[in-house]
């Protein structure tokens, strides 16, 4: 028998491994819950890429170019989880790879990524759970030069009522996930992305009150980095909504 630190309970060696198991499933759930872009959960068996027509080609080219018109991008944000739970709030994107997302109370989580490091906070537990931006499929498209005909693999290219379809797979077997993004060829704009887990549910993100860049504070993307010192937990430090 051994004692758990973390729970002080006696648990044999046995029942260690179904706890870690257990643990590893619940923060992977946190990651989905919190933000559909950045899943960790294990992907669709997609099918493999088919060659694409140079159409298809031109028009994710064309959705590269959005992401790459931009140095700064913020707005507003609506997330539908997987049981149909809505979700509002502001979002900052400062390339290459920093992005903010503040969610509306009494939802409590707050989402930054400083680069490097995705921090999710939990201001109603205080805590705050740390996943490296290479292993996101946000790396896809927070890139300082997005190219996605280079920087994933392109599953599946449609259109659906007016709007562009762009199914993708990141080319690292260690980032899990698919990302859809819903592209406005009108407006020239993205509208939606979309995270589909291993059970067919789908995150989805819808984007609105789009402003390009704008100048955005620095501390906005400000994250205490796991092992950098003692551990402090102040709102006002790392979470807090700085000013614009």
């Amino acid at each position: 028998m051994r004692i758990d630190p973390r729970t002080g309970k006696r648990y044999r060696m046995t029942e260690r491994k179904d706890l870690d198991m257990t643990r590893k499933f619940l923060d992977r759930r946190i990651l989905l819950g919190a933000l559909g872009a950045i899943a960790l959960l294990p992907s669709l068996a997609a099918a493999p890429a088919q060659a694409m027509t140079a159409t298809e080609k031109a028009q994710v080219r064309e959705v590269s170019n959005f992401f790459n018109s931009f140095r700064t991008l913020q707005g507003s944000f609506t997330q539908i989880s997987p049981r149909g739970r809505v979700s509002t709030g502001r979002f900052y994107i400062a390339k290459p790879g920093r992005m903010r997302f503040e969610y509306t109370p009494p939802h409590p989580l707050v989402i930054v990524s400083d680069g490097t490091w995705v921090a999710i906070r939990n201001n109603a537990k205080d805590k705050v759970d740390y996943y490296p931006l290479s292993k996101t499929p946000l790396k896809m498209v927070l890139a300082s030069r997005v190219d996605l005909l280079r920087d994933a693999k392109v599953q599946k290219v449609e259109q659906k009522d007016g709007l562009l379809v762009i199914t993708l797979k990141a080319h690292d077997k260690s980032v899990p996930g698919q990302l859809q993004l819903i592209y406005d060829p009108q407006q020239k704009a993205l509208r939606q992305w979309m995270v589909i887990d291993a059970q067919g549910r789908r995150t989805t993100i819808s984007l609105s009150e789009l402003q390009k860049d704008v100048e955005l504070n620095a501390r906005l993307f400000k994250v205490k980095r796991p092992g950098s010192g003692p551990k402090r937990r102040s709102k006002k430090q790392n979470f807090s909504a700085a000013r614009r």
